[in-house]
């Protein structure tokens, strides 16, 4: 693997993009909708490009405090440069949104629209205050609603449930993500958490009466940490 790819998979944090996929399945099952190949395939790849944006994006807006808790990002240790890492990352957000559109049709594209919304939103904050946490939580839930309203455009009462249960778990993984640089050990303990988040997606859509989705759900996470393994996911 070449140092410019290794960078631009370490930049996008791509070991992670498993629990988007593993969200857009929970999301149309919680909204009632059949999760096709047809439409989960660019639904997926247009919200793994938002993700992947939101990564970008945030380790050009950290840059400064980077240079000084983590050096070894990216932009610090001189491997990319904050210009081309905003460029690159709002690039990838206007061709997610772009897939959205394309393949949706306006209702989900609106839903991007808002979560690339509060992606912006919580890369500019998050380092200033602990409510982002609850922005980062929403950033998750719009997932849900996205993929979901592709699905149907009335979707179900579990999907609000399925949603309060995913920011909760968010919250919770993004407090504690907050003091990673502090601690060695934390690092750790956060990949296997975001990895975490296909066993929420698994559980739920074995609520929902979809087993078979439940158990790819749940290859998410051994896959999301052996991609750590080559990536990492913080």
């Amino acid at each position: 693997m070449t140092a410019a790819v290794r960078t631009a998979l370490r930049l996008g944090r791509v070991s992670n993009l498993p629990t988007v996929w593993t969200n857009v399945l929970a999301g149309i099952a919680l909204a009632g909708g059949e999760a096709r190949p047809a439409m989960v395939l660019p639904i997926g790849l247009g919200l793994s490009l938002l993700y992947v944006s939101g990564m970008y994006l945030n380790d050009a807006f950290d840059r400064a405090w980077d240079a000084v808790h983590r050096p070894e990002r990216p932009i610090p240790s001189g491997a990319a440069t904050a210009r081309v890492v905003f460029g690159a990352g709002f690039a990838l957000m206007g061709a997610g949104l772009a897939v959205l559109a394309a393949a949706a049709g306006p209702r989900p594209f609106l839903a991007g629209a808002a979560l690339a919304a509060l992606i912006v939103a919580y890369d500019v904050v998050h380092k200033r205050t602990p409510l982002a946490t609850v922005l980062m939580g929403f950033c998750r839930v719009a997932v849900y609603v996205t993929a979901a309203l592709a699905a149907t455009a009335r979707p179900r009462p579990a999907l609000a449930v399925g949603g309060a249960l995913l920011l909760a778990y968010m919250v919770s993984l993004t407090s504690i993500a907050r003091h990673e640089a502090r601690n060695p050990r934390l690092p750790a303990l956060v990949g296997a958490l975001l990895a975490g988040i296909c066993l929420l997606d698994a559980g739920l859509l074995l609520a929902m009466g979809h087993p078979l989705q439940a158990g790819l759900a749940a290859l998410g996470f051994p896959l999301t940490l052996a991609l750590q393994r080559h990536v990492p996911g913080t």
